[in-house]
């Protein structure tokens, strides 16, 4: 439950933040760096509740690949909006590229961690 609570917190900010400066809940029809802001708002939080997790001895859990998952999925979504428009997807590209090796680092050391206990 805590992982679930200290997961979601990044969650509710970004959206909190999306209803007071632009007065709607979904993201998607957000222009580029409005969206961007949202975006970082949501990674940035979310990893650095992974990290909080960490630095207190918590394992990886598969709630946290959920909420990983679908934080990129929401990007992708993003990018293949923006690809069809024909608008700039450069800084989009950037962050899911260093997103996924996030998680493919984060995976690989839960998959350590399983095989060492």
């Amino acid at each position: 439950m805590k992982k679930l609570i200290t997961h979601s917190l990044p969650i509710v900010i970004s959206l909190i933040w999306l209803m007071a400066v632009h007065q709607t809940f979904n993201p998607i029809i957000l222009k580029g760096p409005d969206f961007l802001r949202f975006y970082l708002i949501l990674v940035l939080g979310f990893y650095a509740s992974i990290f909080m997790l960490n630095s207190l001895k918590e394992t990886i859990s598969g709630t946290t690949f959920y909420f990983a998952g679908f934080i990129f999925l929401l990007g992708i979504i993003k990018l293949v909006r923006g690809i069809m428009l024909g608008k700039p997807i450069g800084f989009l590209i950037m962050i899911l590229i260093v997103e996924s090796i996030v998680i493919l680092v984060f995976s690989l050391n839960h998959i350590n961690k399983k095989m060492n206990t």
